[in-house]
Parts: structure tokens; sequence; C-alpha cells
């Protein structure tokens, strides 16, 4: 796929920080674009900003995505309006900063189903029309936390590599007919997730939402099968190849027990 140009996007998790940022980006790019959130007068208010500003055609279908029926209605109320998704964009997730056992069992069994059985049940559900019209692909927000364990954020982490690993092994099936499926893993990013995880942020650096979503739709466009968003997330990336994986859980244990115990 070389262009964006009327294409027909769905992003999920669209009404603030990287899913607000790709829906920007698709603007400019002269998309068709789909967002789904939880809140529909925040959809609906990016919506009517993104109309007055690019002229672009946005449908506004809310719901939540942690609740097991909402990835199939979404499907079915697409398809109502006749609408053919080329690209997914599944960035919705939410994350927990803490003691494994500070979480209740439910707090962790909503963020599977979003950050990965909504995931999986979106491709699975929209992946036969890219197929039949042979283009189109998906893009798969996970996180450098998929690289390594992570101490103290260890469900959320996990959840992303399976991301990563998932949306790896659907490109190897998959872009010989004309599919991309692309993982990206941002590291830090300004925006309201790490308050909602309870982060202790203080003396950390952030990527923009912008940098993501636009480094992340270039890496699609270049048919990439993953993309580390930053050069020194990326040099990073390496250790867990180069130390033993014991050192790198050691390391990243007594980087974040700072943050979550102080």
């Amino acid at each position: 796929m070389k262009s964006l140009k009327n294409k027909v996007v769905l992003v999920t998790g669209a009404s603030s920080g990287i899913g607000e940022a790709f829906v920007y980006e698709l603007a400019k790019q002269g998309a068709i674009i789909i967002i789904t959130a939880r809140s529909q007068s925040k959809l609906q208010i990016l919506a009517d900003k993104i109309c007055n500003e690019y002229a672009n055609k946005v449908v506004v279908l809310p719901g939540d995505l942690s609740l097991k029926e909402t990835p199939l209605k979404l499907y079915n109320d697409i398809r109502k309006l006749e609408l053919t998704v080329d690209i997914l964009i599944n960035n919705a997730g939410i994350g927990m900063w803490a003691n494994f056992l500070d979480e209740s069992i439910e707090s962790y069994e909503k963020m599977l189903e979003l950050n990965i059985n909504a995931l999986v049940k979106l491709s699975h559900f929209f992946l036969p029309d890219m197929l039949k019209k042979e283009e189109g692909g998906i893009i798969n927000i996970a996180s450098t936390g998929a690289l390594q364990p992570c101490p103290y954020i260890a469900v959320y982490c996990a959840s992303k590599a399976f991301v990563l690993s998932f949306s790896e092994a659907l490109y190897g099936e998959y872009y010989k007919k004309g599919i991309t499926v692309t993982a990206v893993c941002p590291g830090n990013t300004a925006t309201s997730f790490q308050s909602a995880a309870k982060a202790n942020t203080k003396g950390m650096s952030f990527d923009t939402a912008q940098k993501v979503a636009k480094e992340a739709i270039r890496a699609f466009l270049g048919n990439k099968s993953s993309k580390i968003i930053g050069l020194m997330n990326y040099i990073q990336s390496f250790l867990p190849r180069l130390l033993p994986r014991k050192t790198i859980i050691c390391i990243v244990k007594n980087m974040m027990d700072k943050r979550v115990n102080g």
C-alpha cells in the first residue's frame, strides 16, 4: 500500500493519546476514519475537529472493547454502514504499575480482555475483507515492555509480548497476500496512560504521541513487520539478546522498584 488517501481506517482507543494522534495523522493523509473508544462525547468532539480542519469523513462508533461482545458488535455496525475496513489500528489498551498481588484478578481479566482478546477478535473479523482485496493490513500497538520481562507491570508487559509475537506471526502468514501487519513498540509516551496506570514518572523522558503515530504509519506503509520507536529504545532492545535473562530481570526490577514502591 502506497497511500492512505480514501482508505477506510478503524482506530480503537481513538479519543486521546496515541489513538488521537493517529486520527490527526490519518486525516492529513486523506483517509476515511472510523473512531471508537468508550466516550462518545470525546469521540464526537474529535470528529468535529477533524471534519472542520481536514474535511475528512469521520464515523463515530463508541464502545467498550473490554466487554467480550463489543468487537463483534463493532464489526457488525461497520458492515451495516456498508464500509469495508482497509486498515485496522488496534491501539486500545490499559496497564497498571503495581505489585502483582496488589491488584484484583478482575482488573487483570479486564486488561487481558482489552489488550489481547479484543485485538485478536478484531483482527479475525476484519482480515478476511482485506484478503479479498489483496490489500490492507493491521497496525498493533505493543510496547518496548514486550521485549523483556517487567516486574511490577508483569501482566501488562506479558500482554504486549503477546501482541508483538502475534503480529509478527500474522505478518509471516499474510505478507505475500498483500497484507501488512506491523507491531509498533513505543517506549514512554506523553499520554494519560501513565496516570491511569498509577505510574511514578518523575525523571522519565517521553516521546510524543504524534511521533509514535507518524513513525507507525511510515513503518506500515514501508511493509515493516515491527517498529521500535526511538533510537535509544532501539539500542536498548539488543540488551535482552546480549545479557542473561536473569540479569535483565534484575536490572528492570531495580528500575521499577523505585517507581512503584518509592
